[in-house]
């Protein structure tokens, strides 16, 4: 028998996710999962659901939790649409506005799975580099794509793009505008703005950060109610479980544990960013959880992320030109980011 996959997906290679320890000890700094524990909310919220109930099918629209969502961040029901994490729903933007040869663009390096997700659909990405300061490249006000993807902050770099580019550009691009804000909750700024004034503009966030939620998979998208409704066309008819459901209602419900969470992180990043320079690395201007730095002289970082996983700390390395110097360590508690520095300095 004769397996014929579709010719694009043939010839294309899947989305990579970030190193998963299969044995116990590891540090882990490579996937930018919060080291905080959620809120106490979420637990409760996760064992009462967990119950006879869970024999039923969980509610198609996650109502709950797009109603938190609505309260929380103040939009309307009918503006918001929730996903198993932010990949489901970039997913979804691919399905509903990207066909053969239709054109994604965005500015490179970034997230590499929308690369992924537009060659499924068998469409083609209009990559624009960054420059080296990795300010928005002036090319993506110029390009003609059905979709315009700007992740923000970005990664791997953790750098971000003001509010008032993100306005101007939303005015320029032909097509739809999605800001993938999944590490806004550590930055200084955000989009939710545009999401609301603009109609044309989706902003995406996910639990999966801030709110130490990754292994729930809880995404959230908020964008004009037509946009919304042509994404629902699209999407998994259960996309989330009734767990996850709950947990999202609880989470949003307390943002000030999340506040709080993520002042720890952006107080331990400013105590990574000074400690690199002193072990060999530059580091990029991070609002993120993670901070990507340079090796410095333009060595290859490959070796130095290999004898840090024989040390059983795991960071994430891109084995691509732009970044082979580079190295993008997560913000984990002060004594995890106290073990990096001193292994960086062994190393």
């Amino acid at each position: 028998m004769t397996v014929a996959f579709r010719r694009n997906i043939a010839r294309m290679k899947g989305y990579q996710p970030g190193e998963q320890p299969q044995e116990a000890g590891f540090i882990k700094l490579n996937t930018n999962e919060n080291p905080y524990p959620p809120s106490p909310r979420v637990r409760r919220a996760i064992l009462a659901e967990a119950k006879d109930s869970l024999r039923l099918y969980p509610d198609p629209d996650a109502t709950r939790l797009r109603r938190q969502a609505a309260i929380t961040y103040g939009f309307d029901p009918s503006q918001v649409i929730a996903g198993n994490g932010s990949d489901d729903l970039l997913a979804m933007i691919a399905r509903a506005f990207i066909g053969e040869k239709d054109a994604l663009s965005c500015p490179v390096p970034t997230y590499t799975l929308y690369d992924t997700l537009v060659r499924i659909q068998g469409g083609k990405i209009l990559g624009i580099p960054y420059p080296d300061d990795y300010s928005l490249p002036r090319g993506i006000f110029r390009a003609r794509a059905n979709v315009t993807m700007v992740a923000s902050p970005n990664s791997p770099s953790g750098t971000t793009v003001p509010l008032a580019v993100l306005s101007r550009l939303a005015d320029c691009v032909p097509g739809v505008l999605v800001v993938d804000e999944a590490y806004a909750d550590f930055a200084e700024e955000n989009a939710l703005s545009l999401a609301r004034e603009r109609e044309n503009v989706v902003v995406l966030r996910t639990l999966s950060k801030s709110f130490s939620l990754a292994g729930m998979r809880i995404g959230l998208g908020f964008a004009h109610p037509r946009i919304i409704e042509g994404l629902g066309k699209v999407k998994d008819s259960y996309n989330m479980s009734r767990l996850s459901i709950a947990a999202g209602e609880a989470a949003l419900s307390d943002i000030a544990w999340m506040e709080r969470n993520a002042a720890r992180v952006r107080k331990t990043r400013e105590r990574l960013v000074a400690g690199l320079p002193a072990v060999g690395f530059a580091p990029f201007p991070s609002q993120s959880n993670f901070v990507l730095a340079r090796r410095k002289g333009g060595k290859p970082a490959g070796p130095v992320y290999e004898a840090l996983k024989e040390r059983k700390i795991l960071v994430r390395y891109f084995d691509t030109p732009r970044l082979a110097d580079c190295l993008r360590v997560t913000v984990g508690t002060d004594g995890e980011i106290d073990a990096l520095l001193s292994a960086l300095r062994r190393v």
